[in-house]
Order: C-alpha cells, then structure tokens, then sequence
C-alpha cells in the first residue's frame, strides 16, 4: 500500500515535535515529503534531519502535492495556507485554531472544503475531549462554558494584565464574558475558547471566564458542556506546550486507523 504523502508548516519546536514523531516510527502510513517554516535555517536543519524536502513557503509545500499538512505554525499561516491547500486537493491539519474566530473566514474555509472534497481536522491542540463535548451538545440545549487559570506573567502583553497581578496573594478574575467577546480581546491566545466554542455551542454562547493565580505555572482549563440529566467536564492541566504537537501526531495517527477513538 502506498503511503501518504504529508507536509508540515512550521518548523519551531511543534513541528519538530511532529517531525520527530515520524521519525520515530509513530507515523509510519505516511511519507514526509516536505517541511515550510520561516526560518530557513531550522527549516533546513529539521528537513535534513528527516530527510525531505526544506521550503520556503507553503506553495513550495504545495507543490509536493501532499495529501495532508500538519500545521503548527500560527494564526497568520493558517489564514495564508488554509484555502490554498483545500482548493489544491490537501487536507489539512490546524493547531493555530484561533484562525477561526474570523467568522467569514471559517465560513470560506468550510466552503471551500465542501466544494473540493477536501477536510479540516481540527487537532485538540492543549485540551481535549471534543467528542464529548460535542456528543452532550447535539443531545439538547446545551450551556457550555470554559474557565481558566493562568500564571499572571502568561497574561502580560495583554488588555488583561495589570501590574497589581504580580503581587496578589489571592486569585484574580480577569475576564468573564462570552467565547466571542474573548475572541476579540485576544485574538492570538484563545486557541482553546475557539475550539471549545465550535465544539459546543457557538462562540456567543460559551461562557468564558479567565482567573490570574499568583505563582501558577503553566494553563489549567476546565470545559463543560451540559444539558438536563447530562454534563460533560473536560479539565486538563499543562505546563507545556509539548501537548499541542503531540495531539497533531495523534489526529494524523487517527486519519490511517482501522479503529477510530
């Protein structure tokens, strides 16, 4: 049996991570064909080191006509990629899942991929049990809501941070409101209020709420999604981000199995 043919996007430490992984033997249905990044010279080095094809950019990528690419790059990268990619017949693989807080923007991503048979795999990135979450919510009326505990140092360069937060003793509040209200706030930190909101019930009608924990390492979200007799909770702390490479590895592993979790 032929193997697939993948591309990654990003060679920083997730794509290394991923790139990695297929050296590894975790990816073994698939052929690596070729690696885009910004950086040349770690593109250069990853490329070499898993013996593909280093590119400039994704249509360099494109042209190995892979028929996934595991993005693990950025917002920006899925914005420029995503379209490309699905109307030249490849599947994709996001990580970046902020790219879909723009409204118009997913509605021409999922679009594009009705009209050329093509899939976005949304990979769990830092969190996960999606198909729960979406299982309790196809049952009903469902409310979901996400809350977050963060480092007060994770939250500066941000409308959020304020400089008494480095020398509380107690926890902070520092955002309540909707999926989408977070969204516009912060739209290059909220991958997982994205991706819980599509997986419930919709940006406007997920509640969010942020919480700056002094001496807190790393992010703790606990997600729920209930309806009358039924509720959901997804919590999962991490102190890395190792996690989101590793949940592309596992979508990838997902798309060749006989048996699909």
């Amino acid at each position: 049996m032929s193997r697939l043919k993948l591309g990654i996007l990003g060679s920083g430490y997730l794509g290394g991570i991923i790139a990695d992984a297929w050296k590894n033997g975790y990816l073994d249905e698939y052929e690596l064909v070729g690696i885009a990044g910004r950086n040349e010279g770690k593109t250069k080095a990853l490329a070499e080191k898993t013996g593909c094809r280093p590119c400039a950019d994704v249509d360099e990528l494109l042209a190995l006509k892979p028929d996934y690419i595991a993005e693990a790059a950025s917002v920006a990268a899925v914005k420029e990629m995503a379209v490309k990619a699905l109307c030249a017949g490849t599947s994709i693989i996001v990580l970046s899942i902020g790219a879909f807080a723009d409204a118009d923007f997913y509605e021409e991503v999922k679009n594009t991929a009705v009209e050329h048979g093509t899939k976005v795999h949304i990979a769990s990135g830092a969190v996960g049990g999606f198909d729960v979450l979406r299982t309790v919510s196809l049952m009903g009326d469902a409310v979901s809501g996400i809350e977050t505990r963060k480092g007060p140092k994770s939250l500066k360069n941000t409308p959020l941070f304020e400089g008494h937060l480095m020398t509380d003793t107690e926890g902070t509040e520092v955002f309540a409101g909707n999926a989408k209200e977070a969204i516009s706030l912060l739209p290059t930190k909220v991958n997982v209020a994205v991706a819980a909101s599509l997986a419930t019930t919709g940006p406007e009608h997920t509640k969010v709420n942020i919480h700056s924990i002094p001496g807190f390492v790393g992010d703790d979200h606990k997600i729920t999604a209930e309806i009358k007799g039924v509720k959901a909770v997804v919590d999962i702390y991490s102190d890395t981000s190792a996690i989101a490479g590793w949940s592309v590895v596992a979508v990838l592993r997902n798309l060749v199995s006989p048996i699909v979790f």
